[in-house]
C-alpha cells in the first residue's frame, strides 16, 4: 500500500485497517516462532505499513 493510498483513506477506514494489519503482525510472528516464515521480509514490512498507517491517523487527528 502507497503513502497516496494511505493519504486517501478517512480516519475510521485507518483506524480498522491499523487494527486490521496488527492482528496480522501479531500472527505472522506467533507463526514465525513456532516454524519459520517462508519471506521473513513480510513481518518487516507489515511493521513498515503499521507505522506508516499510524503516522497518517496522528496526522488526520490533529488536522480535525
Amino acid at each position: 500500500m502507497e503513502n497516496k493510498d494511505i493519504a486517501a483513506l478517512s480516519l475510521s477506514e485507518l483506524r480498522d485497517r491499523l487494527k486490521e494489519e496488527k492482528s496480522t503482525l501479531n500472527k505472522m510472528k506467533i507463526n514465525h516462532t513456532v516454524s519459520p516464515v517462508e519471506n521473513p521480509m513480510k513481518i518487516r514490512e507489515s511493521r513498515k505499513l503499521i507505522a506508516r498507517l499510524s503516522t497518517e491517523l496522528t496526522k488526520k487527528q490533529k488536522a480535525s
